[in-house]
């Protein structure tokens, strides 16, 4: 039996959010003259990538972009590491999606091998039941779902391309 896939967030309103979402880093950040921004592979370097664009393009804060990866299932594998000194820095890191919020915080631990003056987390889509207790501070969209939805973001390497629930 195939589960009927629910349209969220088209291109379009991915694009709006987005914006929205880069005056709030723009807000979160204007003490700073740099902000490294951490995207998780895939969709959330695709998403840190559309970010740094936008809030370069409309505050002097310049992005030094990282790609962060690492196994999501098997996440203590071949822990990631961050070579980037971030003492001092303001961080962001960036996912597509928060579901458990597990990829989020084992996402975090390389970042804590550095004394950061600060870090935020952006998501495109947070889903409000969390198994670990991690709630990004920049939200495109929140949605309530069950415990058997999952949400997908789509991507064609270079831009968001839909939100569907599954």
């Amino acid at each position: 039996m195939t589960q009927a896939r629910t349209l969220i967030l088209n291109q379009e309103q991915i694009k709006l959010k987005l914006q929205r979402m880069v005056y709030q880093i723009w807000e979160q950040n204007a003490d700073q003259t740099e902000l490294i921004m951490i995207g998780i592979a895939d969709n959330g370097f695709v998403m840190a990538k559309i970010l740094a664009e936008k809030l370069e393009a409309i505050s002097p804060i310049k992005v030094k972009l990282i790609r962060l990866t690492f196994d999501k299932l098997t996440p203590l594998k071949n822990l990631p590491s961050i070579e980037e000194n971030l003492d001092g820095k303001s961080v962001l890191l960036v996912d597509d999606v928060a579901n458990s919020g597990k990829v989020l915080l084992y996402a975090l631990r390389p970042v804590l091998n550095y004394f950061p003056a600060r870090i935020n987390m952006a998501v495109l889509v947070d889903r409000k039941h969390k198994s670990y207790p991690v709630n990004p501070n920049i939200v495109g969209q929140s949605i309530s779902t069950t415990l058997q939805e999952n949400i997908t973001v789509e991507s064609d390497g270079t831009s968001l391309t839909g939100v569907y629930l599954d």
